[in-house]
């Protein structure tokens, strides 16, 4: 599996900063030389060809943790009102005084 660079890819979006500088991520068919490969694109993009340099790809990484997403603990529930504790606050940040 590797993503897409957008690159050269025409987008909806009503400007380039606003798209997504990765699609995908996509399958490998083939190696079709040592710098292409082949990538099976989803059927809506017809007249995309399906073969991009290596420079365009980007292998997607795997984590290294298993079930490293971990949810928010559920809040705490006070007179029908939600209550979140903290701990501590780590930092603050000051702007122009305020």
């Amino acid at each position: 599996m590797v993503w897409l660079s957008s690159k050269n890819i025409k987008s909806t979006r009503p400007t380039k900063k606003l798209s997504k500088r990765w699609l995908g991520p996509f399958p490998i068919l083939k190696k079709v030389s040592s710098h292409a490969y082949h990538l099976k694109l989803p059927s809506q993009w017809k007249s995309i060809h399906p073969v991009f340099h290596i420079s365009l790809l980007e292998p997607v990484k795997t984590s290294a943790i298993p079930n490293r997403h971990q949810e928010p603990p559920p809040p705490i529930i006070i007179e029908e009102e939600e209550e979140w504790e903290f701990p501590q606050i780590l930092d603050s940040k000051l702007k122009r005084g305020k």
